[in-house]
């Protein structure tokens, strides 16, 4: 099983890159922040990436990481019924691996399920499975908030239904346009937004 490789970039994109170790090509699936941390080095130089080797019947998949942190978040996720290894890589492009572990360990599955691909039932999963495991990756949760004022307008327009995405872009249209609206104004603001779309 392959767990870390070095070797110089022959061509990188946002969601792969093709790595020349000793003259043989190994192609990674990469999450975002890894490529943006990738376009940050020197190019010219070896770069070296921790490897999380997947095995199914018909394939074997490479990911790629820029640290051991996010290798083991992956592998943390795709554990997660219903997320396999695609998704934990968008998951992993959505959301800092920081901001990620702070939002399963303060339980916050509608800031969860604004990361595309992740649906509320999958954030709610993510929580439950996920929450006293991303404690042993030592990532700092003190700044870490349980729930923000608009955590629960947004979940309660996604209990009406609406897309997590969409419900977030119509409640933060409503703050901007009536900043000093109270809860119930925002919900009925959002909701006229909404119903536009």
């Amino acid at each position: 099983m392959i767990g870390y490789l070095r070797g110089k970039i022959l061509d990188a994109g946002p969601d792969s890159l093709l790595l020349d170790v000793g003259g043989v090509g190994y192609q990674l699936a990469i999450p975002l922040s890894t490529y943006s941390e990738l376009d940050r080095s020197d190019r010219a130089e070896s770069v070296g990436l921790f490897v999380h080797t997947h095995v199914r019947a018909d394939a074997i998949e490479l990911f790629g990481f820029w640290t051991a942190r996010e290798r083991s978040l992956f592998a943390l996720l795709i554990g997660v019924s219903g997320i396999g290894p695609r998704l934990a890589r968008v998951v992993l492009s959505g959301m800092a691996a920081e901001e990620l572990v702070r939002a399963i360990a303060s339980e916050n599955a509608v800031q969860l399920a604004t990361i595309p691909g992740i649906g509320k039932k999958t954030a709610q999963r993510m929580v439950i499975e996920l929450k006293d495991k991303v404690l042993d990756l030592g990532i700092d949760l003190a700044g870490s908030v349980a729930f923000s004022p608009d955590d629960d307008l947004l979940a309660a327009l996604v209990n009406l239904g609406y897309r997590s995405g969409d419900a977030e872009k119509a409640l933060a249209k409503a703050r901007r346009e009536t900043p000093d609206a109270d809860p119930e104004d925002l919900l009925r603001a959002s909701l006229n937004f909404l119903s536009r779309v």
